[in-house]
This record gives structure tokens, C-alpha cells and sequence, in this order.
């Protein structure tokens, strides 16, 4: 192997896709750039990798920094390192996405000069993002949408209290496809992972239906294989 240039540093950013679900709607988390290249362009959070934190830290930071979020868990997913991709050279970037629980809107609030406001925006309007970052999010929407269908990581974008309408919503809006809600609904409560509470919707103008939270613990215990949630 040889040995690095003495100055040699790495460029490199890091980029996250933060997804949230809230009135039927899957949204992802995007910032207005306040620098240049593409000063005034819409873009997924992200930055330069400082040379002295490493990649998780800088994710976390980065994150803080452009929408004022802490304290969300984010997985890396992809490395992009196309040439050409960034205008000004040769800089690869590393990927994470995330999902949240959206409770109603967030205030956002970034703390830092290149990001001028962060909103959420439903996926079906995104438009076209600074950089490759139409193509990082359609990489990042790939994964959740394969993910979906064996995996229960719909839980992380209801609230800790859902109804099967809302779970049904979340699948059908990922996977952009209708399910047929009797066969919805007796797969997921075969499962016994849904703990049926002594609840009901409130506030609402229409019947008021039952409420039901996922039970991590059952989940972990009784299953140490991929399900299929959708077929």
C-alpha cells in the first residue's frame, strides 16, 4: 500500500433522507440553500464531513445544523461517488435516511448560514433537488419500500397509539398501491405483535375506532426471521 501525501485530507459530505408520515401523507424533510453552487435550490440536509469527527457524528451534526432535529436515529444506506456529481470536484458522499414521528407540523429551525429554511414536503411534489439529491432520495425511498414489505419499520412513522387504518395508510402510501383491508388486517394481527388497547380515536367527526400499539418486545422475542407484511 501506499503511503498518504503528508496534506492529504478527504472530501467528502454526508446527505439524509429524513421521512415522515403525517395526515395520510409520507413527506421527507428538505432545505432551502443559502450558498452557492445552487444557491436557492431545495436539497436533502447535508454537508461537509469535517476532518476530525467521524462519519455518525458528522451526520448527527450536519442534521442539527440545517432543521435543528436531535436526537434521530438514522441508518447509512448508500455511498455516492459519481464524477460530476458536485460542480466543484471530485467529493463522494455518504447516505443515511431515517424515519420520524411527525405529530402535526414541526417547526424547523436551522442554526447555521447555508441552509435558509427547512420544510417538509410530500413526496409526490418534491421537485427537482440541488446536486444528485433527486437521485439519492429516490435510492433512499427504493430501500424503505423494499424494507417495508419484511420488516416493521412502518411503527417508526405512526404514533405510539395508531388505529389499522392509519398502519394500512402508511403501507399504502409507501408501496403506492391499495391493500385490501380484510386481508390487511388479518395478517397483521396474526402476527400478534399489535396490543389492542382500552382506547378509542378522539376527536374525530366519524366513528371513532380502536387504538393499538406495536409490541417491540413480542416482536423480538417471538420472531428472528423477516416476515412479510404486505404479500
Amino acid at each position: 500500500m501506499e503511503n498518504l501525501p503528508l496534506n492529504f485530507e478527504s472530501i467528502f459530505t454526508v446527505d439524509c433522507i429524513i421521512f415522515g408520515f403525517d395526515e395520510g401523507e409520507l413527506k421527507i424533510l428538505l432545505i432551502e440553500r443559502n450558498e452557492e453552487p445552487f444557491k436557492g435550490w431545495f436539497a436533502l440536509p447535508g454537508y461537509f464531513v469535517e476532518n476530525t469527527e467521524a462519519i455518525e457524528t458528522a451526520a448527527k451534526r450536519i442534521l442539527y445544523e440545517s432543521t435543528g432535529l436531535k436526537d434521530i436515529y438514522m441508518e447509512q444506506f448508500y455511498t455516492f461517488g459519481a464524477l460530476g456529481r458536485h460542480p466543484q470536484g471530485r467529493v463522494i458522499t455518504v447516505a443515511y435516511y431515517a424515519l420520524i414521528r411527525l405529530n402535526g407540523q414541526k417547526d424547523l429551525h436551522p442554526i447555521t448560514n447555508f441552509a435558509k429554511q427547512a420544510v417538509w414536503v410530500n413526496v409526490k411534489d418534491i421537485p427537482e433537488l440541488a446536486f444528485d439529491h433527486s437521485r439519492i432520495f429516490r435510492k433512499g425511498f427504493e430501500k424503505i419500500r423494499n424494507k417495508i414489505s419484511y420488516q416493521p419499520i412502518a411503527f417508526e412513522l405512526l404514533p405510539e397509539k395508531f388505529t389499522l387504518t392509519q398502519l394500512q395508510n402508511v403501507y399504502e402510501v409507501i408501496l403506492n398501491k391499495k391493500l385490501d383491508k380484510r386481508n390487511f388486517r388479518k395478517k397483521m394481527l396474526s402476527y400478534d405483535i399489535l396490543r389492542e388497547l382500552d382506547e378509542k380515536q378522539k376527536g374525530v367527526s366519524y366513528r371513532a375506532a380502536k387504538l393499538y400499539k406495536f409490541d417491540k418486545r413480542k416482536y423480538a422475542k417471538n420472531f428472528h426471521k423477516e416476515l412479510s407484511f404486505t404479500k
